[in-house]
């Protein structure tokens, strides 16, 4: 495989990564969908659950060279990879410190298992670094964050949290979904892990469940030694599905972005509108900051009415977006996070992260801006009546 270390994002996207073809030189890549590989006289001994088929290995080193790491690994979801990774470096005795507005499926598995296995934790109260410093104690082994978060687009300092946590001799670990590596690199900052559900912006059509995770070989090899256990390993054929959506990551993300920091000013102005929640806008708190550490500012965006819209009713009058679950798809989409995303959460949970019942969590595609625009004002106006 040629390299493209040097190459720039698109060029990445397209051709690092593809498996070789040496029988018939295809244009793209072969799937190996073998189960079963030699295992006398080769260099690697293949199985699926040890995450080194064809396929596997060669997209690793595509989403390594995306996200500057020393390498990668694919999992069938993105909660394998974060239960995965989790597990492989918190033992009984272990104490654990995260980001409190962080996506609500990774919260529960927090709050529901790791007492199982005597894995101590602690939100934070807040998002500024002294906020993660105060929580560090004397057996703590990582501080977790993701930013911009799910689904109030909060923005983190990765610098100076990946500064506290070697400050610290801890590891740091970043949910780099929302992002990606086309916007934001957390490993430049000095992030030690990076996580991603593949399902959203690395797949983009919304059709593979899929995770990821990009780091320096010695973390991963920690994972892995866990994870050939736990066998969340990715399909080969879903593994192929994510190398071919992959290729065109850069230019999906770029305009999904651009759409969205359009709507995210005209819902703004938008006079039955009461808040969006966008990093891209001037008016979020993190502004500043999101623009110092990210290449952009995401598809992702939040948004409430003011009081006496009905969002389910809005959600129910819309024609060309989905009110869909999940996200990131080349379609718009939204949802309610209080009876999806976040809704494994008490109703207490979601409060103090500021999630009311009416917020609407924006999934920005790619469609024409000014159709979108005439879709969320033509059910709006029905909605109100």
């Amino acid at each position: 495989m040629a390299s493209h270390k040097n190459s720039g994002q698109k060029t990445i996207c397209v051709h690092t990564g593809e498996t070789p073809d040496k029988q018939f030189r295809g244009a793209i890549s072969p799937i190996y969908m073998a189960s079963s590989y030699e295992f006398m006289e080769v260099d690697v001994k293949r199985y699926p659950r040890y995450f080194n088929t064809p396929n596997q290995e060669f997209l690793s080193k595509k989403i390594a060279q995306l996200e500057h790491s020393e390498g990668a690994m694919i999992f069938s979801s993105g909660m394998a990879a974060i239960s995965t990774t989790l597990l492989a470096f918190l033992g009984s005795g272990d104490h654990i410190v995260l980001q409190k507005d962080i996506y609500g499926g990774t919260r529960n598995l927090v709050e529901e298992q790791f007492n199982r296995y005597g894995i101590k934790y602690t939100f934070t109260s807040g998002l500024c670094v002294n906020d993660f410093e105060c929580c560090i104690q004397q057996n703590t082994k990582l501080i977790y964050i993701e930013t911009p978060s799910n689904p109030l687009l909060k923005i983190v300092d990765i610098a100076a949290i990946a500064n506290l946590a070697k400050s610290h001799n801890i590891l740091s670990v970043i949910d780099n979904t929302f992002a990606t590596p086309i916007i934001q690199r957390p490993i430049d900052f000095g992030i030690d892990i990076v996580l991603h559900s593949a399902t959203k912006y690395f797949g983009g059509h919304s059709d593979i469940s899929a995770g990821a995770l990009a780091a320096k070989q010695e973390h991963i090899d920690t994972v892995w030694n866990l994870g050939k256990n736990l066998g969340g390993n990715l399909s080969d054929f879903m593994v192929w599905m994510l190398e071919r959506s992959m290729k065109t990551l850069s230019v999906r993300v770029k305009a999904q972005q651009k759409n969205a920091k359009k709507l995210a000013k005209k819902l703004q102005k938008n006079k039955y509108v009461d808040t969006v929640y966008y990093p891209g806008l001037k008016s979020h708190p993190n502004y500043e900051l999101a623009k110092k550490q990210m290449n952009g500012f995401g598809a992702m965006l939040s948004f409430k009415f003011i009081d006496g819209i009905d969002s389910e009713q809005f959600l129910k009058a819309l024609k060309l977006i989905k009110p869909s679950m999940s996200l990131a798809g080349i379609e718009s989409t939204m949802l309610l996070p209080s009876l999806t995303s976040h809704a494994l959460l008490s109703p207490e949970e979601r409060a103090d992260q500021g999630i009311s019942d009416g917020l609407i969590r924006f999934s920005v595609g790619m469609e024409n801006s000014d159709d979108l625009l005439i879709d969320i004002n033509n059910a709006l106006h029905k909605t109100i009546g």
